[in-house]
C-alpha cells in the first residue's frame, strides 16, 4: 500500500512537471503575465483590507465616534473596492489575452510537430485520436494556463492572509476556527484526485468516440455500401455511454465537495457563538468579531473554491501529459528552405543494394530480402509481382518514409542518408491508384504540386495531363469545388488532376502506383496518354498489376515474397519458360 502511494505521488509530481513545461509557450507574453500577477496581488491585498476596515467602522459606531471619522473610514473602504475592481478587471483582460495567444502557439507548435512526424508514427495512430489531442485536450488548458493558476494563487493569499489577520485579532478564536480545517483539506484533496482519475478515463473515451466519428465520416460510402449504419451507431453509443459513466462516477466525488461548504458554514456558526461569548466577557470587540466572521467566510469560500480549481488543474495536467508525449516523438528533419541546393539536385539514378526491410510494428515479418537493382537516369522501370510482394514498400523506402533495416539506397551514386529528406521528396512525385484530393478547388489541388504556381502554369499542367477539357467544361473551371476527397469527380478525372499535380512539380523521379488499374477503357486511355507524356525524359518507377501497360518499359523487375526473382525487358522475361513473369502474363491474358 505504501509503495502504491509513493508511486501515485511520483506520478502526480511528474504530471505537474509536465504541465509546467507548457509555460515555455507563455514566454513571449511574460511581461503581460507578470503585470497580471502583480495586479492579482494588489486585488487580493485589497480584498484582505476590506473586512478589517468594516470591523473598524463597526467599532467606531459602538464607541460613539464622530460621523466624520466613520465617513472617512467609509471613503477608505470605497477606495479599496475601486482598487480591487480596477485591478481585477485589468488582470482578467491581460490573462485572457495571454491565454488565447499561448493556446494559439501551442496549437501551432503541436500541428507543426505532428505534420513533421515520420510515417512510422502515423502507421500506429488513428487520425481521430490525434484530432482529439489537438482540439479537446488543448481546450482543457483554456482556463488552466492563467485563470486557474491565478485563482489558486489568489485563494492561497486570501487564506494565508486571512488566517494571519485573524490570529492578530484573536489567537484563541483562530485556533477554534482552524480545528476542522485539516479534515476539510483532506476531504477536498481525495475528492479532487478521484475526479482527476475519472476525468482522464473520460478523455480517453472521448478520443475513441471522436476517432469513430472521423473514420465513419471519411469512409461514409463504405458504411452505406455495407449497410453498417446501425453497427456504427452502436459503436458510437457504447463509447459515448462510457464517457457518461466516467463523468457520472467522477460527478459523485465532485458533488461530495458540496459538503465542504456545509462544514465551513457550520464552523462559522460555531465561531460566532464563541466570539459572542468573548464579547460578553470583555475579551473581544464587536468590530473584531464582525471582521473575524467575514474573514472566516473568505477562508471558507476560498478553500471550497480550491477544490474546484484543483480539479481543473488536474484535468489540465492529464491533457498536458498527453500533449507532451506527442511533442516528445522524434520528428523528421524538414528543411524550411524553398530553394534546392545544387549539390542535392538529382539526375535520376537509383540503386538498391542488398536492401532488407521490416516494418517497426511487425518485426517478425521481413518484407524485403536482399533486394538489389539499379535504375539509370531517364529509364522507365516497372515493378510487378503478386500482392504483398513488396512493391509499395520499395516506393515507401524510396520516399524515405522508412529507412532500410540493412543495405543502402543510393541516388546518383550517393547514399540516401546524405540527402536531406525534403530535398529528395521535393524532386519526386507519386501518382497513386487511390488519389487523395483535398476538399477545395481544382486549382488548389493541382497547385499543391507547386504552391504559388500561376493560373497559366496550372492550366498548362492540366492540358498536359489531359484534364483541361473536363475542367474547362465546369461553369467555375479552376474554382470548381471537388468535394471531400474529390467525391464530385469521377475516378479518371481524379487521376488526371493527380497527374497535373505531378506535371506542375516537374520531378526528377516519377512513381506511378497502379495509376490506371481501376479505370474504364476510355478513362484509362486518356490517363495513359497523360502518363506517357509525363514519363518522357525522366526516371519512372511503375507499379503495375495490368502487365499490358508495361510492355514498353526499359526494364521489368519481378518481385515475390520481398525478393527480386528476375529482371529484364518484356521480351527477355517472356523467353524464360519457367519464370514468374511469364506465368503471371499467361494467367492474366487467359482471363
Amino acid at each position: 500500500m505504501a509503495e502504491a502511494e509513493v508511486n501515485e505521488k511520483k506520478k502526480a509530481g511528474s504530471g505537474l512537471k509536465q504541465f509546467l513545461k507548457l509555460y515555455r509557450f507563455l514566454k513571449p507574453y511574460r511581461l503581460k503575465f507578470a503585470l497580471g500577477m502583480l495586479l492579482l496581488l494588489i486585488s487580493s491585498g485589497a480584498s484582505l483590507m476590506f473586512p478589517k476596515f468594516l470591523g473598524n467602522m463597526v467599532d467606531l459606531g459602538n464607541k460613539g465616534k464622530m460621523i466624520s471619522d466613520i465617513t472617512h473610514t467609509g471613503l477608505i473602504l470605497f477606495a479599496i473596492l475601486v482598487v480591487q475592481a480596477v485591478s481585477s478587471y485589468t488582470r482578467t483582460r491581460l490573462f485572457v489575452e495571454v491565454t488565447e495567444k499561448t493556446l494559439a502557439s501551442i496549437r501551432q507548435h503541436l500541428y507543426n510537430h505532428l505534420i513533421k512526424l515520420p510515417m512510422s508514427f502515423f502507421a500506429s495512430r488513428r487520425v481521430g485520436e490525434l484530432n482529439s489531442r489537438i482540439s479537446a485536450d488543448i481546450s482543457l488548458l483554456q482556463d488552466s494556463l492563467t485563470s486557474s493558476l491565478a485563482d489558486l494563487i489568489s485563494q492561497v493569499i486570501l487564506i494565508v492572509g486571512g488566517i494571519t489577520l485573524m490570529t492578530i485579532s484573536s489567537f484563541k478564536l483562530t485556533l477554534f476556527m482552524l480545528a476542522i480545517l485539516p479534515a476539510v483539506a483532506l476531504f477536498a484533496f481525495f475528492s479532487g484526485r478521484a475526479v482527476r482519475r475519472f476525468s482522464k478515463k473520460a478523455q480517453s473515451f472521448v478520443a475513441e468516440s471522436n476517432t469513430i466519428v472521423e473514420e465513419t465520416l471519411q469512409g461514409i460510402q463504405n458504411v452505406k455500401a455495407f449497410t453498417n449504419e446501425l453497427f456504427e451507431i452502436e459503436r458510437y453509443r457504447e463509447k459515448t455511454n462510457e464517457v457518461a459513466r466516467m463523468g457520472i462516477r467522477g460527478g459523485k466525488y465532485q458533488a461530495a465537495m458540496s459538503f465542504i461548504v456545509l462544514m465551513f458554514f457550520t464552523a462559522m456558526g460555531a465561531v460566532i457563538w464563541r466570539g459572542a461569548s468573548l464579547i460578553a466577557t470583555g475579551h473581544m470587540a464587536a468590530g473584531q468579531l464582525f471582521s473575524f466572521v467575514i474573514y472566516s467566510g473568505f477562508i471558507a469560500g476560498n478553500i471550497a473554491g480550491m477544490a474546484g480549481v484543483y480539479t481543473r488543474l488536474q484535468r489540465a495536467i492529464g491533457a498536458a501529459e498527453k500533449l507532451l508525449l506527442l511533442l516528445e516523438e522524434p520528428a523528421e528533419d524538414i528543411d524550411t528552405q524553398k530553394v534546392l541546393s545544387p549539390e542535392y539536385r538529382l539526375k535520376g539514378q537509383i540503386t538498391f543494394s542488398k536492401v532488407d526491410f521490416e516494418y517497426p510494428s511487425r518485426k517478425e515479418n521481413i518484407v524485403l530480402k536482399n533486394v538489389s537493382f539499379t535504375v539509370e537516369p531517364g529509364q522507365q522501370v516497372a515493378l510487378v509481382g503478386p500482392s504483398g510482394a513488396g512493391k509499395s514498400t520499395l516506393v515507401s523506402l524510396l520516399l524515405k518514409f522508412y529507412e532500410p533495416t540493412n543495405g543502402t539506397i543510393q541516388f546518383d551514386g550517393r547514399d540516401s542518408k546524405l540527402f536531406p529528406v525534403t530535398s529528395l521528396r521535393s524532386q519526386m512525385a507519386i501518382v497513386p491508384q487511390d488519389v487523395f484530393l483535398f476538399g477545395g478547388t481544382v486549382r488548389e489541388n493541382i497547385a499543391y504540386g507547386r504552391p504559388g504556381a500561376t493560373d497559366e502554369e496550372t492550366i498548362a499542367a492540366a492540358r498536359q495531363a489531359n484534364a483541361w477539357d473536363f475542367i474547362s467544361s465546369f461553369p467555375e473551371k479552376l474554382d470548381t469545388i471537388v468535394g471531400e476527397r474529390g467525391v464530385q469527380l469521377s475516378g479518371g478525372q481524379r487521376q488526371r488532376i493527380a497527374i497535373a499535380r505531378a506535371v506542375l512539380k516537374n520531378p526528377a523521379i516519377l512513381i506511378l502506383d497502379e495509376a490506371t488499374s481501376s479505370l474504364d477503357s476510355e478513362s484509362e486511355r486518356l490517363v495513359q496518354e497523360a502518363l506517357d507524356k509525363l514519363m518522357r525524359g525522366r526516371t519512372s518507377l511503375v507499379i503495375a498489376h495490368r502487365l499490358a501497360t508495361i510492355r514498353n518499359a526499359d526494364r521489368i523487375i519481378v518481385l515475390e515474397n520481398g525478393t527480386v526473382m528476375e529482371q529484364g525487358t518484356h521480351a527477355e522475361l517472356l523467353a524464360n519458360e519457367k519464370g514468374l513473369y511469364k506465368m503471371l502474363t499467361e494467367l492474366q491474358f487467359a482471363m
